[in-house]
């Protein structure tokens, strides 16, 4: 019975001390210390969200603005910022190199920037598009110089004129062709024309020709050994 109620009294919590008390009480102070911080983030949030609407409101309904730069803030605020310019259908962008300096430019989409302009914006620079034409027109006619230099070097490969254009005003532009015509074979120089080279002969009458050509040379070589026999 004694060993019964030993393990009772042993499996019971203990009375708290002092010590134990003040730890509670601390750790509840502290859970309430951070449930009021989320509140009081949270209604930060709402109230930022709720500037940043009406700022952009007036911001789409104002016709001169075609932009508006924001001064520096915070990672949150700017993707707060970003999310009530997306839902009004509006462009943004954030920019600068650190964390601290970094901001949020919006544009109506009819005027949203073009690569160059973000290009400046990326490295801190203003704006300026009459600069930027200038810059353009120095790159096309770059751009068109390099292109005609192409072409030349390649021109220069080959004859620029035909050396018959060229001289028609000494030779004429139908010199060639009349003397290509007018051009005969000088028999002097074993030149003999095709119409002469082609056997008229029938066919019985160059076989008949043969024939007796083997004929004529059967009966010499008889003759030629008779004359070695009786020698």
């Amino acid at each position: 019975m004694a060993d019964l109620l030993g393990s009772i009294l042993s499996s019971m919590e203990k009375p708290p001390t002092v010590g134990d008390k003040e730890s509670r009480r601390k750790a509840r102070e502290q859970a309430a210390r951070m449930k009021k911080m989320q509140e009081d983030e949270k209604k930060k949030k709402a109230e930022f969200r709720k500037r940043m609407e009406k700022e952009v409101s007036e911001f789409i309904q104002d016709t001169k603005q075609q932009k508006r730069k924001y001064n520096p803030m915070g990672k949150i605020e700017r993707s707060i910022l970003h999310d009530v310019a997306e839902v009004a259908g509006l462009a943004s962008f954030s920019f600068g190199e650190d964390e601290e300096s970094r901001y949020v430019m919006i544009f109506k989409k009819e005027f949203a920037p073009s690569d160059d302009e973000l290009e400046a914006y990326r490295k801190g620079e203003e704006w300026d598009p009459q600069k930027a034409e200038y810059r353009r027109r120095l790159k096309e006619q770059a751009a068109l110089e390099e292109e005609t230099a192409c072409k030349t070097q390649k021109r220069a490969a080959s004859p620029s004129s035909n050396y018959r254009d060229k001289y028609s005003h000494l030779i004429g532009t139908s010199s060639a062709k009349d003397a290509a015509h007018t051009l005969e074979a000088n028999q002097a120089y074993g030149m003999v024309p095709v119409a002469n080279k082609r056997d008229t002969r029938s066919i019985e009458q160059a076989m008949n020709e043969i024939r007796a050509k083997k004929r004529q040379k059967t009966g010499d070589e008889d003759t030629g050994a008779g004359s070695t026999s009786t020698s």
